[in-house]
């Protein structure tokens, strides 16, 4: 039998780009989140003030440009997307924080 060990090592490098979100992974995001402020106006599975974070999830799958519109979104605030009530910016939140918190949201803010 032959051996693809350079396709082997392709599929384990596509694969590690796809794990999914981990349980401290999850724990940490939620901690950034209650810091930062954002559960006042979000919870995951219902809309409060804001959408659901698994409603943001669900409207943005298979978006190449999720991760980016969102960081912005979290940065500047904005309006109009989910209704009249505007979300106001978090300029405090650090990038590789918000790189945790969005990662978190578009996976489908899986439980901690």
């Amino acid at each position: 039998m032959k051996t693809f060990p350079s396709l082997a090592l392709g599929v384990l490098v596509a694969g590690a780009a796809c794990t999914p979100v981990l349980a401290q992974d999850a724990q940490q995001a939620t901690a950034i989140a209650k810091q930062h402020n954002c559960l006042a106006c979000h919870a995951v599975d219902k809309k409060l003030v804001g959408p659901a974070y698994q409603e943001v999830a669900a409207k943005y799958k298979g978006d190449p440009d999720a991760a980016g519109h969102l960081k912005k979104k979290i940065k500047e605030g904005g309006a109009g997307v989910w209704g009249p009530t505007p979300m106001p910016p978090n300029p405090g939140i650090s990038d590789a924080d918000m790189d945790i918190v969005v990662d978190w949201i578009l996976a489908g803010a899986p439980a901690r």
